[in-house]
């Protein structure tokens, strides 16, 4: 959705998708081991500063970064990924700032 690929004038190197809100992040659920075996990995910038977290010790910190990292690692790796990260807005509950936009709900298994 947030790529556009549903729409009949999809380009890939133009931004033609839309805003997505995302609610209730609280309540993803992973499969399998991956709440203990999944590790997000970052650096700080200093020498030996790799740092790491598990899914389960990220989301305690923040539920809403699991799926901005899972939607960011499926956009392009380029300007065009960074602007097409800007339409993604993530929430742990169901209050958002978004609700001025009138924002329709999306049933996924009509675009597949």
């Amino acid at each position: 959705l947030i790529r556009g690929k549903y729409k009949p004038n999809y380009t890939p190197h133009v931004d033609c998708g839309d805003n997505v809100v995302i609610i209730n992040a609280e309540k993803i659920v992973l499969t399998g081991n991956k709440w203990r075996d999944k590790s997000y990995i970052r650096h700080t910038g200093y020498p030996g500063g790799q740092r790491s977290l598990t899914a389960t010790e990220m989301f305690e910190k923040d539920p809403t970064r699991l799926i901005e990292k899972a939607v960011k690692g499926m956009l392009p790796k380029n300007t065009l990924g960074s602007a097409l990260f800007r339409n993604l807005y993530v929430y742990a509950g169901t209050e958002h700032k978004q609700a001025g936009q009138e924002p329709k709900a999306i049933n996924l298994n009509d675009y597949k």
